[in-house]
């Protein structure tokens, strides 16, 4: 049992935690949520004693195991199975006191040991978290400095996942995992038999691998049950009732004080004054809830390009010359696309952003880009190359150039990095803050095709819903890799996946995808009817065609609407003549020719309107055949 009483702890002169409390019985896996900033990861190291309170207590037994992942990245000439099975001490020093020892009745001792831990199956076990996590066998044997650092990090997720623990403590475990490791994880979390704390901003991740959510608030605990979409709905529920119960009892008091104002001096009223003023006193006063998180972005709106943005036909994209890492790309991106980049990582997601931005050049093939694009990237590890010292305010000034600090100042807002935050020094912000900086960054020119890598690593869950509240306002084309399965569903309409050196649009929804996975997870990836396999292929081929036909009818759609918005300005330019005096003052007959121009308009207008209601219409119903297509399939 994990508990915590009346918990003091500062940090920086800044009260983290002020007499917080809560018990977590054994066997319950309990996520913890609250804002950036708020002191959840403090909570875990006060948890495994790397930190003390200044006050209160933090318990969970002294015969308890308990496994966190390390803080330092591991390295050096080991493999990640040998890390990962030296991780479990206890084996270790009996493996090597076994093969030290000449003691007959001790080596007995030991073996007896080893088979009550189970040791003979531990390189199996191992194995076995590794794969989850994205090592296959071969990448099982290499050295871990042969490793980026994000891959590093898995194992030693994999090494806190590997041991036999009591108590296990996670924080965002999620953060470097593609989508595939992240289904693995969701489901082993969600078999775990101990106790578990984790710290996560993954929605899905909190509503399947928890069961009650320890929510971190104003340096207080307070433990709901059920998973994070309950957890949302009982604290908006709860909020609403205080602040009902704050409103009525504000307004009771305010009718005593007025009964007693009106009264207190007139002698006939005076007895029932006092008594009014007793009950006032004995009025306990119910606090207002506490602030709600007002976290919003606001992305500016870029100006519209003629479709298509970006033609791929046959082409290929590499880093070295003859060895292309995708080929045969045939894809088309326009203004109203919002599309989701599938696919394990290392199978190319990132390198086709970077031709999408224009940073790699196509090395076979033909890719055509609209001369009036304007390309936003978004990339996770921008983060790390910030200069620290300077201010969020001076840095983004630069990048603006020649605007007033006003302008800059109000573009920071929109990210949520009001004034105090934005007269910070880069290094002192949070990972999050850092995040909505390089947002705001990457928005300042207004894109029309904006490409996210990864972006809600590091954002809580209120900025998370921001993003996605700010990604469906946005009137650009949006192209997202991300594990958040959340932010897919609500934002992405269209999947394309990245596999076997090519990308090519997936035909199914985020549950469709996610079937596939789990089905190649057991080993029936490749096992489908032969009949089930054509159906599919003549699908994505029909699919194909039909996205193809759908061209003519973008264009004739765009074109119809900029007719639409050109005669709107016309017309309000018309209008805006006949109301200036000035015109009257004119000969008749140019009042005359002004008003026949409006009235001309109003019939252009009402033409290209149901033109474009036409336009629109056919492509909705193209767009319908297909989904019914594949319906079919």
């Amino acid at each position: 049992m994990l508990q915590i009483k009346d918990l003091i702890f500062r940090i920086g002169g800044r009260v983290l935690f002020g007499g917080a409390s809560v018990t977590i019985p054994d066997r319950h896996k309990v996520g913890l949520v609250g804002r950036n900033g708020t002191g959840k990861s403090t909570l875990l190291r006060l948890i495994t004693g790397e930190y003390a309170p200044d006050g209160g207590s933090v318990s969970c037994g002294s015969r308890t195991r308990l496994a966190s992942v390390a803080q330092s990245m591991p390295g050096g000439s080991r493999s990640p199975l040998d890390f990962v099975l030296a991780s479990d001490v206890e084996r270790t020093r009996l493996l090597a006191e076994s093969d030290a020892t000449s003691d007959g009745a001790r080596l007995a001792e030991l073996h007896a040991r080893l088979a009550d831990i189970d040791a003979a199956a531990a390189p199996a076990r191992a194995a076995s978290v590794l794969a989850g996590l994205g090592f296959d066998a071969a990448a099982q044997g290499r050295p871990l400095d042969s490793f980026s650092g994000g891959w590093r990090m898995r194992v030693a997720l994999a090494a806190t996942l590997f041991l036999d623990s009591d108590l296990l403590l996670l924080d965002e475990p999620s953060n470097h995992l593609d989508l595939e490791a992240r289904l693995w994880l969701e489901s082993h979390l969600a078999s775990y038999a101990g106790t578990m704390l984790l710290v996560s901003h993954d929605r899905a991740l909190l509503n399947t691998a928890v069961d009650a959510i320890l929510n971190l608030e104003h340096g207080k605990l307070t433990l709901y049950s059920g998973g994070y979409d309950r957890f949302e709905a009982t604290y908006a529920a709860q909020r609403e009732t205080q602040a009902a119960h704050h409103a009525s009892q504000e307004a009771q008091r305010k009718h005593i004080q007025a009964f007693v104002d009106r009264f207190r001096y007139k002698a006939s009223k005076a007895r029932q004054a006092q008594s009014r003023l007793k009950a006032l006193a004995r009025l306990d006063a119910a606090p207002p809830p506490p602030p709600a998180p007002d976290m919003r972005f606001d992305f500016p709106a870029p100006e519209a390009v003629a479709p298509p943005m970006i033609t791929l036909d046959h082409a290929s994209v590499g880093y070295s010359p003859g060895q292309p890492v995708l080929r045969g790309l045939g894809l088309r991106i326009d203004m109203e696309d919002r599309i989701a980049l599938m696919g394990a990582n290392g199978n190319g997601k990132t390198t086709l952003l970077r031709l999408f931005q224009g940073a790699l050049a196509a090395e076979g093939g033909h890719v055509f880009r609209s001369p009036r694009l304007r390309v936003g990237y978004f990339a996770q590890e921008e983060t790390e190359v910030f200069d620290l010292d300077r201010t969020a305010l001076s840095h983004m000034a630069a990048l603006m150039g020649k605007v007033t600090e006003t302008a800059v100042r109000a573009h920071l807002g929109r990210f949520g990095l009001g004034q105090e935050k934005s007269d910070l020094a880069i290094g002192s912000l949070s990972g999050g803050e850092k995040a909505r900086l390089l947002l705001a960054s990457v928005m300042r020119a207004k894109p029309q095709l904006l490409l996210l890598d990864e972006p809600t690593n590091h954002l809580d869950l209120a900025s998370r819903e921001a993003l996605i509240d700010a990604l469906n306002e946005y009137t650009g084309a949006v192209i997202l890799v991300t594990h958040d399965l959340h932010l897919i569903e609500l934002c992405a309409e269209r999947l394309w996946l990245v596999a076997n050196g090519t990308c090519r649009p997936f035909d199914g929804d985020i549950e469709d995808y996610r079937r596939l996975l789990l089905e190649e997870r057991r080993g029936n990836g490749r096992a489908e009817r032969p009949a089930a396999r054509g159906n599919r292929r003549e699908a994505r081929r029909a699919g194909a065609e039909a996205r193809a036909a759908r061209g003519p009818l973008l264009d004739a759609a765009s074109r119809a609407e900029r007719r639409v918005e050109k005669l709107i300005q016309e017309r309000r330019r018309a209008h805006a003549e006949l109301a200036d005096p000035a015109l009257y003052r004119q000969a008749g007959d140019a009042v005359v020719a002004i008003q026949k121009r409006v009235a001309e308009l109003d019939r252009a207008l009402t033409e290209a309107e149901a033109a474009w209601l036409a336009a629109q219409e056919a492509l909705e119903a193209a767009k319908g055949e297909t989904a019914f297509r594949g319906h079919k399939t």
